[in-house]
């Protein structure tokens, strides 16, 4: 007999502090990061057992040496999951993590699963970006992709060219809000709820790492202006309106309602609808305006349902073309409420989950928001989005 589509709910979320390259993780493993966001939902959420976990993925950009060996079923292993608990490993590049909340939330919604551990992990010092990587000449030989597709920086020029509104002032100014936000949210505490602290080993001993290490307090606009613009000269793109090369993890607890209810599991957001769309890839940024688009018409919503947006800042022309796009002011307060990763920083394939956990956060110090967007740009033009209803009002608990 066909299976019921059961309501998908994010339980709870987490995330490693996001280092720079060559920082603070710089002699730990990619692996055992993912291994302390998952110990630490465990601890988080001790309703649960361990072997009633159904499934885990995990995200890598990079699928080779501590980011490789299918990722997802050695992190459950070195988590102390039961050898019961398979797992697996995912890429959709920058949104692997969001790939991995969908594709086991499918699993769940078709009545398949029950509980999955969604997880994503960037170590960028060990695996810079493009590292390895063999391109198909047939993309540059037949046209299929320009060669600046392959260059994300140079994705972000591009969308300056094509939208000529977006100058540079005002990708500075986005800048500038993303850090002055971040540094507010860490003075409120409301960063540090859901971050896991790591202990790593650097030249100077064992430190602990407690929060993001790109965050810069004291930015100023006088400060961006300066800046090289490395992708292109008299560019418009920067260092300061751009998200940096970082390591971290993240990690997500996702249930069907009713195995959330009958373990007494905390349900933060339930799932509304996800959409990918693919965009030109000389104009990367762009992909959540589509995938935005298809996800409200799946969801049978417009723009102005949505009370709060996660849109993830890998350049600050990505997410203002989002923004003149639906018509929302750059200083929207609904947007990016914390900051983003222009200020934490963009650990590729773990970024997704760091959205959701972001949205969530929203979600519980706004009660009466109901639908919340979390969003990214992919590499190779695309763009993922995925529409969330708050549960933090009792009356939605039901």
């Amino acid at each position: 007999m066909p299976r019921e589509i059961q309501p998908v709910v994010f339980v709870d979320g987490v995330r490693t502090p996001f280092a720079k390259a060559g920082g603070a993780y710089a002699s730990t493993r990619a692996d055992d990061l993912v291994v302390k966001t998952f110990r630490h939902l465990l601890r988080r959420n001790p309703q649960l057992s361990p072997a009633d976990i159904d499934d885990v993925a995990v995200a890598a950009t990079t699928q080779t040496g501590d980011q490789g060996l299918t990722i997802g079923r050695t992190t459950a292993l070195l988590s102390g999951l039961p050898s019961s608990v398979p797992g697996y490993a995912i890429d959709r590049m920058c949104a692997g993590a969001l790939t991995a909340v969908t594709t086991l939330s499918a699993g769940i919604a078709s009545g398949n699963i029950d509980i999955a551990l969604a997880g994503g992990v960037e170590h960028m010092t060990h695996h810079p970006m493009g590292a390895g990587m063999d391109p198909n000449p047939r993309f540059v030989a037949e046209k299929i992709v320009d060669p600046e597709a392959l260059v994300m920086g140079q994705t972000a020029e591009n969308l300056h060219d094509r939208f000529p509104a977006l100058t540079k002032a005002r990708a500075d100014a986005f800048a500038l809000s993303s850090q002055e936000k971040t540094v507010a949210a860490y003075a409120n505490g409301w960063i540090q709820a859901d971050l896991v602290p790591v202990a790593a080993i650097g030249p100077n001993g064992t430190t602990l790492v407690t929060m993001d290490e790109a965050v810069r307090p004291g930015t100023t606009m006088q400060a961006l202006s300066v800046l090289k613009t490395p992708f292109r000269p008299h560019g418009r793109v920067t260092a300061g309106n751009s998200s940096g090369l970082n390591d971290g993890a993240t990690a997500a607890l996702l249930a069907s309602e009713s195995a959330a209810d009958s373990r007494g599991l905390r349900k933060k957001m339930r799932m509304v609808a996800y959409a990918f769309a693919g965009v030109d890839p000389q104009v990367m940024g762009y992909g959540p305006v589509p995938s935005t688009l298809k996800a409200l018409q799946r969801a049978g919503l417009t723009i102005t349902d949505i009370d709060l947006f996660e849109i993830n800042e890998a350049f600050a022309v990505q997410v203002l073309s989002f923004l003149d796009h639906f018509g929302i002011a750059d200083d929207d307060p609904r947007v990016n409420p914390m900051g983003g990763a222009i200020a934490v920083g963009h650990p590729l394939a773990s970024s997704g989950i760091r959205l959701m956990t972001n949205l969530a956060a929203d979600f519980q110090r706004t009660p009466s928001a109901k639908y919340g967007i979390t969003t990214m740009c992919i590499g190779l033009g695309m763009g993922g989005t995925i529409i969330w209803e708050n549960l933090n009002d009792d009356r939605r608990q039901a």
